[in-house]
Protein backbone atom coordinates (compact mmCIF):
# COMPACT_ATOMS: atom_id res chain seq x y z
CA UNK A 1 0.00 0.00 0.00
CA UNK A 2 1.44 3.31 -1.10
CA UNK A 3 1.07 6.59 1.05
CA UNK A 4 0.92 9.55 -0.23
CA UNK A 5 3.12 12.74 1.71
CA UNK A 6 0.95 15.30 2.75
CA UNK A 7 1.13 19.00 2.12
CA UNK A 8 2.95 19.07 6.39
CA UNK A 9 5.22 15.90 5.46
CA UNK A 10 3.75 12.39 7.06
CA UNK A 11 0.06 11.23 6.55
CA UNK A 12 -1.24 13.01 9.40
CA UNK A 13 -3.46 11.93 12.13
CA UNK A 14 -6.96 14.05 10.60
CA UNK A 15 -6.53 12.08 7.25
CA UNK A 16 -5.42 8.89 9.52
CA UNK A 17 -9.06 9.61 10.79
CA UNK A 18 -10.77 10.26 8.03
CA UNK A 19 -9.70 6.52 6.50
CA UNK A 20 -10.45 4.93 10.03
CA UNK A 21 -14.07 6.28 9.73
CA UNK A 22 -14.45 5.46 6.40
CA UNK A 23 -13.23 2.56 6.28
CA UNK A 24 -11.88 2.67 2.68
CA UNK A 25 -8.48 2.56 0.89
CA UNK A 26 -8.62 6.50 -0.28
CA UNK A 27 -5.02 5.68 -1.79
CA UNK A 28 -6.89 2.96 -4.46
CA UNK A 29 -8.74 6.03 -5.84
CA UNK A 30 -7.03 7.05 -9.46
CA UNK A 31 -9.03 9.71 -10.23
CA UNK A 32 -11.09 8.47 -13.57
CA UNK A 33 -13.64 11.12 -12.85
CA UNK A 34 -16.66 8.79 -13.09
CA UNK A 35 -17.30 9.31 -9.60
CA UNK A 36 -18.03 13.31 -9.86
CA UNK A 37 -19.31 12.51 -14.29
CA UNK A 38 -22.81 10.31 -12.17
CA UNK A 39 -23.05 12.50 -9.16
CA UNK A 40 -26.31 14.21 -9.37
CA UNK A 41 -25.63 16.91 -6.69
CA UNK A 42 -22.40 17.75 -8.41
CA UNK A 43 -23.73 21.05 -9.68
CA UNK A 44 -24.07 22.53 -5.93
CA UNK A 45 -20.46 21.92 -5.09
CA UNK A 46 -17.79 23.87 -4.98
CA UNK A 47 -15.43 21.12 -5.81
CA UNK A 48 -16.22 17.60 -7.98
CA UNK A 49 -15.79 14.41 -5.31
CA UNK A 50 -12.96 13.21 -7.08
CA UNK A 51 -11.10 16.44 -5.69
CA UNK A 52 -12.08 15.85 -2.04
CA UNK A 53 -10.22 12.29 -2.40
CA UNK A 54 -6.93 13.90 -3.90
CA UNK A 55 -7.30 16.90 -1.01
CA UNK A 56 -7.49 13.56 1.40
CA UNK A 57 -4.35 11.83 -0.91
CA UNK A 58 -2.19 15.24 -0.60
CA UNK A 59 -3.55 16.17 3.15
CA UNK A 60 -4.87 19.43 2.24
CA UNK A 61 -6.96 19.30 5.37
CA UNK A 62 -7.86 23.37 4.98
CA UNK A 63 -9.79 22.31 1.46
CA UNK A 64 -11.74 19.29 3.46
CA UNK A 65 -12.58 22.20 5.89
CA UNK A 66 -13.40 24.92 3.59
CA UNK A 67 -15.81 22.89 1.13
CA UNK A 68 -19.28 22.41 0.77
CA UNK A 69 -19.09 19.49 -1.11
CA UNK A 70 -19.26 17.08 2.09
CA UNK A 71 -22.22 18.55 3.09
CA UNK A 72 -23.79 18.26 -0.11
CA UNK A 73 -23.42 15.07 -0.56
CA UNK A 74 -26.47 12.81 -0.43
CA UNK A 75 -25.30 9.72 -0.08
CA UNK A 76 -26.77 8.13 -3.03
CA UNK A 77 -24.28 5.51 -3.64
CA UNK A 78 -24.01 6.62 -7.71
CA UNK A 79 -20.06 7.32 -7.09
CA UNK A 80 -19.69 3.85 -5.70
CA UNK A 81 -21.65 2.01 -8.15
CA UNK A 82 -19.75 3.51 -11.49
CA UNK A 83 -16.56 3.36 -9.62
CA UNK A 84 -14.57 1.14 -11.31
CA UNK A 85 -12.38 0.81 -7.83
CA UNK A 86 -15.17 -0.24 -5.12
CA UNK A 87 -14.58 2.74 -3.43
CA UNK A 88 -17.29 4.10 -1.34
CA UNK A 89 -17.35 7.68 -1.45
CA UNK A 90 -20.40 8.63 0.30
CA UNK A 91 -18.36 7.09 3.37
CA UNK A 92 -15.47 8.84 2.91
CA UNK A 93 -17.75 12.32 2.86
CA UNK A 94 -19.57 10.95 5.83
CA UNK A 95 -15.85 10.87 7.38
CA UNK A 96 -14.87 14.22 6.42
CA UNK A 97 -18.11 15.50 7.80
CA UNK A 98 -17.36 13.74 11.08
CA UNK A 99 -13.99 15.21 11.33
CA UNK A 100 -15.57 18.72 11.02
CA UNK A 101 -17.94 18.15 13.31
CA UNK A 102 -15.68 16.50 15.88
CA UNK A 103 -13.65 19.52 15.98
CA UNK A 104 -17.10 21.47 17.10
CA UNK A 105 -17.50 23.41 13.91
CA UNK A 106 -20.65 23.75 12.76
CA UNK A 107 -22.00 23.90 9.04
CA UNK A 108 -25.29 25.58 9.62
CA UNK A 109 -26.40 27.77 12.95
CA UNK A 110 -30.04 26.49 13.37
CA UNK A 111 -30.52 29.57 15.51
CA UNK A 112 -29.98 32.27 12.13
CA UNK A 113 -33.44 30.34 10.74
CA UNK A 114 -34.95 30.23 13.64
CA UNK A 115 -38.17 32.76 12.06
CA UNK A 116 -38.83 30.31 9.27
CA UNK A 117 -38.45 27.40 11.54
CA UNK A 118 -42.27 27.72 11.81
CA UNK A 119 -42.23 27.09 8.13
CA UNK A 120 -40.37 24.10 7.20
CA UNK A 121 -41.25 20.63 7.75
CA UNK A 122 -40.01 19.50 11.16
CA UNK A 123 -38.44 16.15 9.78
CA UNK A 124 -36.25 18.77 7.81
CA UNK A 125 -35.03 20.66 10.71
CA UNK A 126 -34.29 17.64 12.31
CA UNK A 127 -32.44 15.95 9.33
CA UNK A 128 -30.42 19.21 8.58
CA UNK A 129 -29.52 19.61 12.71
CA UNK A 130 -28.46 16.17 12.61
CA UNK A 131 -26.38 16.12 9.38
CA UNK A 132 -25.22 19.96 9.71
CA UNK A 133 -24.26 20.33 13.34
CA UNK A 134 -22.46 19.14 15.99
Amino acid sequence: MAFLISKEGIESEYIKKIKELSGEDINACYHCGKCSAGCPSVDSMDRLPNQIIRAIQIGDIETLKTSNTPWICASCNMCFIRCPRGIDLCAIMEGVRQMILRENEDYIDIKKYSDRLADLPPIAVVSAQRKLSS
